[in-house]
């Protein structure tokens, strides 16, 4: 991922390209050119490219690392309080509840509607299995609930579903 020093070294790139781009559009006017406007719309973009590549300099881009989470995948998200992540079969409760952990710590954003009040996000693990050929069906294993007032929330809520394990398949010893 890149970090904010790369997001400024791009900027800087960009900036040039931008300034290029204007030196161009000024002698296109000068002289006339036809593809004169062309290069005012080319222009402005480069400032609107130049202007966000800044702002991603400024804020770090960091997602939080918690040891023995798994990788998953965000399947629904309404934009307020409620989001369903995707975890492989073969997980454990521990496991689980670190992915639960850092899911929730990645999916916090000030965007959500938590300002008002004590609203809660929830994340909800879930996992597909196959009991049988052309079947999927799928099986909560665990939620966690987080406060949207703060970034930080020591009080994170955490439930594993332990009887939702057993139907998970074993693994085979080969």
């Amino acid at each position: 991922m890149p970090s904010t020093a790369n997001f400024l070294q791009y900027t800087q790139w960009c900036g040039i390209a931008t300034i290029v781009f204007a030196v161009l559009t000024i002698l296109a006017f000068i002289f006339k050119w036809g593809f004169r406007f062309r290069l005012v719309g080319t222009t402005g973009f480069m400032l609107v490219l130049t202007g966000g590549l800044f702002s991603l300099s400024l804020v770090p881009l960091s997602r939080t690392v918690i040891p023995g989470a798994v990788k998953y995948t965000l399947v629904y998200d309404n934009g307020s309080n409620q989001t369903v992540i995707v975890t492989p079969p073969n997980i454990t409760p521990t496991e689980l509840e670190a992915t639960l952990r850092q899911a929730a710590s990645n999916l916090y954003s000030y965007g959500r509607l938590g300002s008002g009040g004590n609203k809660l996000l929830t994340v909800r693990a879930r996992t597909i299995i196959h009991p049988e050929i052309g079947l999927s069906v799928p099986v909560y294993l665990g939620q966690v609930k987080r406060t949207l007032a703060s970034r930080e929330d020591s009080e994170m809520a955490v439930e594993v579903y332990l009887d939702k394990f057993a139907e998970l398949p074993k693994p085979t010893a080969s």
